[in-house]
């Protein structure tokens, strides 16, 4: 595909106020209108958003020496714990975390109503957190318990490090079984009572860049409000999966690991939320601009709702117990609607991630670019993409001979 411009030449456009941005919902009318061709000579840049649970997510927290110093061997946050092998005051807080709780208490699946995930909203928020820390104590590091209070402002670095975001396309879970379940995608109902997802479908960053040709280290982007980088390929990254005719995968595919500064971000785009029967779990807000460097580029980004294919998973069984076979795709176009058709039973849908929300996150991105404020980085290295040759792997189950389980 011939290149029609650079991304230093559209940062060029940035700088002297003439850069033409669309978002990725705006821009299949255009194409539709015009075509592919003339539609990629007259834009820029397309934005994308997504805001949506993303459960592998946390925060770096350093936290600052205390007199006399203390080396942190474990510590709470609000009451949820945070890990700590990692330097003297140094901790990392997992979005899923949760206080502990007594074992015997058999309320306990319902009362996950705040997690790792909350502490980061009220971190973002500027609140005050109670940070509960204690230590075995050694000659350079005495100090062997504290308790105290902080806010953001207030300690030199936190950093949010996501191991897995913005996946390229997911899952709708759906129920078999004869009772209600509680899982990660919601509370899913028995006997195909409701169907669950969670994408953005047509302004997905990823559905935007299928084969993640101008996605990669170093990308610059939207997060949490704030602006922060694409650091490597998500875990769980699977850019093999099966594609359709236009590229986009009909299978969960690759992911994105995400680095930024927390104090530069807005609780409105991190959210804590809980899970009846499963957890804590962050809502992030994440926007990628995508350059129109070829006409390709503009046919990717034209991706409607009714192009995209996402497959229908039993959670009873299927998921929890990873037993082969789906029900079938379906389109984004068809989850919209607000119902599909799963083995021949009407089905209502609902969706986990904000299309409102993403549809805010592009346009804040394109105004952020068209107004001078953010300009675009180039790959300092791709990602593995759909011809790297990736495949998830299961844990391995093996006894402690070696021997593997039958």
């Amino acid at each position: 595909m011939k290149q029609i411009r650079t991304i230093e030449e559209i940062n060029e456009k940035i700088r002297a106020g003439k850069v033409v941005v669309m978002t990725a919902e705006e821009v299949i009318g255009l194409v539709e209108e015009k075509g592919v061709n003339e539609a990629a000579a007259a834009v820029d840049v397309v934005t994308t958003g997504t805001f949506g649970p993303m459960c592998s997510s946390g925060v770096f927290l350093n936290l600052g020496h205390p007199q006399p110093r203390i080396k942190i061997n474990e510590a709470y946050l609000n009451g949820v714990p945070a890990y700590a092998g990692i330097a003297a005051v140094d901790i990392y807080l997992g979005a899923t975390a949760l206080p502990p709780r007594d074992p015997a208490n058999r309320n306990y699946p319902g009362e996950f109503v705040y997690g790792g995930a909350h502490v980061i909203e009220d971190l973002v928020a500027g609140k005050e957190i109670r940070l509960d820390a204690s230590s075995y104590g050694t000659d350079c590091y005495p100090l062997k318990r504290i308790k105290t209070s902080f806010r953001l402002a207030e300690i030199n670095e936190a950093t949010l490090y996501n191991p897995r975001n913005a996946y390229q396309n997911y899952n709708v879970a759906v129920n078999l079984g004869q009772k209600n379940i509680y899982t990660y995608m919601g509370i899913l109902k028995p006997n195909l009572g409701n169907a669950n997802y969670s994408s953005a479908g047509q302004l997905s960053p990823l559905f935007n860049d299928p084969y993640l040709k101008t996605i990669g280290i170093g990308t610059r982007l939207f997060l949490g409000g704030g602006i922060g980088y694409v650091a490597w390929n998500g875990t769980q990254h699977n850019p093999s999966a099966e594609r359709g005719s236009t590229g986009v995968p009909n299978y969960p595919a690759a992911t994105l690991a995400l680095v930024g500064d927390l104090k530069q971000m807005k609780p409105r785009w991190l959210r804590g939320l809980s899970y009846l029967g499963y957890g804590a779990t962050l809502q992030v807000g994440v926007g990628i601009p995508i350059p129109i460097l070829d006409e390709g580029m503009m046919s990717h980004c034209a991706i409607r709702d009714e192009e995209i294919m996402a497959p229908i998973l039993d959670y009873q069984r299927a998921y929890p117990y990873r037993e082969s076979g789906n029900l079938g795709l379906v389109s984004y176009a068809d989850l919209k609607s607000g119902s599909i058709t799963v083995s021949g039973k009407k089905v209502p849908t609902a969706s986990l991630s904000s299309y409102a929300g993403a549809r805010e996150i592009a346009e804040t991105l394109k105004e952020w670019i068209s107004g001078g404020d953010f300009e675009l980085t180039s790959p300092a290295a791709s990602l593995p993409a759909h011809d790297a040759g990736i495949s998830l792997k299961p844990m391995p189950q093996r006894d402690p001979d070696g021997q593997e389980d039958q």
